[in-house]
């Protein structure tokens, strides 16, 4: 399980990224693991499936019985929606595992893509799209039609980090759900990127936690279709009457 070494700084589409990768498949009810070297300072996890559905427990181990991070992932359709997240891995003896929780029937596709950069994922989000969600709280933004994939950064001050991450298309369709756990959300603050595809794309997050673990949120597009819907309308279908 593996890929090309790169940095963060350019922003790159999800299928872009899958090409560098060697992609494993994991079984349904089974589990791999990966793990590398200490001077990898975070490593981007994606998952895929051949567009059926995803069911999934994402941790980071590090050293024995011991678990900073963990999310359960769920997608409707793992080939429109392929999972991506970036993981912070400090210190040694680190590993990602991932387990398929779905049925035998249900097979995914694995990669993991090691990062050695110092500029992480925190440098890519706006500051100024932070937002505060109270324990308990919901916070929903929805997004353009242009959208092609919006990126999602939840961190705190240092404590627990309990939150869900959803993409809802439609009044309580969700078609991406991520149940996120990191021990300390500072040090491993959550990092994905959402793919948008359609119309009607919203993101919702639950601060599941209570009312005395606040985290920010900051949400906002990340890749920007050229071929929007907009755009269509204004060059018109190209259809000629003769």
């Amino acid at each position: 399980m593996g890929g090309a070494m790169r940095g963060q700084g350019q922003r790159r589409s999800t299928e872009d990224a899958w090409e560098t990768l060697s992609p494993i498949t994991v079984q349904g009810g089974s589990l791999r693991t990966c793990s590398f070297n200490e001077g990898v300072e975070r490593v981007t996890v994606l998952m895929a499936t051949e567009g059926r559905p995803l069911m999934s427990n994402v941790e980071l181990w590090q050293g024995p019985d011991n678990t900073p991070q963990k999310m359960a992932v769920y997608l409707e359709d793992g080939n429109v929606r392929p999972f991506r997240c970036t993981v912070e891995t400090p210190g040694s003896s680190n590993a990602i595992s991932i387990r398929n929780t779905a049925e035998m029937e249900y097979p995914l596709s694995a990669g993991i893509e090691a990062d050695m950069e110092a500029i992480g994922p925190a440098k890519t989000v706006d500051p100024g799209t932070a937002r505060i969600v109270q324990g308990g709280a919901v916070y929903t933004l929805p997004f353009a039609p242009n959208v092609a994939s919006v990126q999602v950064m939840l961190k705190t001050d240092g404590r627990p980090l309990n939150a869900r991450v959803e993409l809802l298309q439609g009044p309580n369709n969700n078609k991406q759900v991520m149940d996120i756990y990191t021990e300390d959300g500072d040090e491993r603050p959550f990092y994905a990127v959402i793919e948008t595809p359609g119309v009607g794309n919203v993101v919702r997050i639950v601060n599941t936690a209570t009312v005395e673990f606040p985290l920010t949120a900051f949400v906002e597009p990340y890749l920007i279709r050229n071929d929007s819907v907009e755009s269509r309308r204004e060059e018109g279908a190209g259809m000629t009457w003769s």
